[in-house]
């Protein structure tokens, strides 16, 4: 018995990506066109937490793309990006990473037109819907497929992860000396001062004011040795230019004694 599939119809108040069985049926224009229709934006479905649910969204995709920006690796970054996955109700979570894909701007991820979905997701909780970020979306993005999931919870002052295990279902991480480790990204996360910080081994990643106030500092020092060695330099000069003068006197006192001695009658016989 053949099964007849849907006819995909985007329907605004409830904007979803065409399922995996009705995207295989459409053509790459049609394919085009429908990811073009999907919103690039849409309604916050939940109110704004402020600057201490801003702040480490900001600064995590400014350390992580610095880092991976300077490793010479392809990670795409980005914050409360539409995402569609086949079938799903569009999500924008707080951070995603995908590895080894083209790292240009982008409006919106489609999972079929990407041909591929997320690597990881962080998502920070504070005074919204703690259940959705702690309880829903741990059941949501371990069936979807998401390898890995982190929580910033900044009421409890922890981190929580996850990982897709061998059932397909995510499994927790279990932090070692206060550290999750992520697989995705290669790096360790920590909770420290209400933000995330990552490591690499033993060495943090810089966020962008810290690296600034390391690149200042250096280019100071820079700077300070630079006039040392023009410093020493001068004195050099300026000693060389001394011993040549006392040399020059030196001759000269002798070019004079000698012409002294000569009206004498002394001779260098004598």
């Amino acid at each position: 018995m053949q099964v007849t599939t849907a006819k995909y119809v985007l329907d605004p108040a409830d904007p979803r990506a065409p399922t995996t069985e009705q995207w295989a049926t459409m053509s790459e224009s049609e394919r085009r066109t429908i990811v073009d229709q999907l919103p690039s934006e849409i309604p916050c479905e939940t109110a704004p937490e402020g600057d201490r649910h801003r702040i480490p969204k900001e600064k995590a995709v400014e350390s992580l793309g610095e880092y991976f920006r300077r490793m010479g690796r392809r990670v795409y970054l980005s914050a409360e990006l539409p995402v569609y996955y086949p079938g799903e109700h569009w999500f924008a979570p707080d951070l995603l990473a995908v590895v080894d894909v083209e790292t240009h701007s982008r409006e919106k991820w489609v999972v079929e037109a990407e041909q591929r979905g997320l690597d990881l997701v962080i998502e920070i909780t504070l005074s919204g819907d703690r259940k959705k970020d702690l309880v829903g979306n741990v059941e949501r993005y371990g069936r979807i497929g998401i390898p890995e999931y982190f929580v910033l919870d900044l009421v409890a002052h922890r981190i929580f992860g996850y990982r897709l295990g061998e059932a397909k279902a995510y499994e927790p991480i279990v932090p070692q000396a206060g550290r999750w480790s992520s697989q995705v990204l290669g790096l360790d996360l920590m909770l420290e001062n209400g933000k995330i910080r990552f490591y690499s081994g033993s060495a943090a990643l810089l966020e962008a004011d810290e690296l600034i106030a390391r690149l200042s500092t250096m280019l100071d020092e820079l700077v300070q040795k630079e006039q040392d060695v023009a410093q020493s330099l001068d004195d050099a000069r300026r000693r060389a230019e001394s011993a040549e003068q006392r040399a020059d006197n030196a001759e000269a006192r002798v070019q004079r004694l000698a012409e002294q001695l000569r009206k004498l009658g002394v001779t260098e016989d004598d």
